[in-house]
């Protein structure tokens, strides 16, 4: 399980690189979705600013993951899962995590903005679809699902 192999810590800005190269390089990004990321940076000052915990291998410190969480308004700004690591429940772990520092926050459901393909993990973490938001040319050129998940 992954929460045994792997820890969720704040990032600091010198996971800028590696955050970028994650975002920059997910499978989940190919063929039509290309364009969205790809000049896409994380850079330091975002992550000085901005809620951002990074899954990590704890024997190498190797990024497994990580999210971005907005409080006002609550939403999940980013999440990516390293294309090495999908299935071994990363995803689930930095979701659960993101929760718990919702909950702390008093905040008692974070929107989400869904790359397609991922609707379905998002509702079988507890998301509830409440609508789409439109395509948004030239970056985004399709309908994405927009959910919120519950901060019990």
């Amino acid at each position: 399980m992954a929460s045994r192999i792997t820890s969720v810590r704040r990032a600091t800005a010198r996971d800028a690189k590696r955050l970028t190269r994650l975002v920059r390089t997910s499978r989940a990004y190919e063929g039509p979705y290309a364009p969205m990321v790809a000049g896409y940076r994380v850079g330091p000052d975002y992550i000085e600013t901005h809620r951002v915990f990074v899954a990590v291998a704890p024997e190498d410190d190797r990024v497994l993951g990580f999210y971005s969480l907005v409080l006002d308004p609550p939403e999940l700004d980013l999440m990516f899962v390293a294309d090495s690591a999908q299935g071994l429940g990363i995803g689930r772990l930095l979701v659960a995590h993101m929760l718990g520092q919702a909950r702390e926050a008093g905040i008692t459901g974070v929107r989400v903005v869904s790359h397609p393909p991922s609707e379905g993990f998002y509702l079988s973490v507890g998301g509830e679809r409440t609508g789409t938001e439109p395509a948004s040319p030239p970056a985004v050129m399709w309908d994405r699902p927009e959910l919120v998940i519950p901060v019990g």
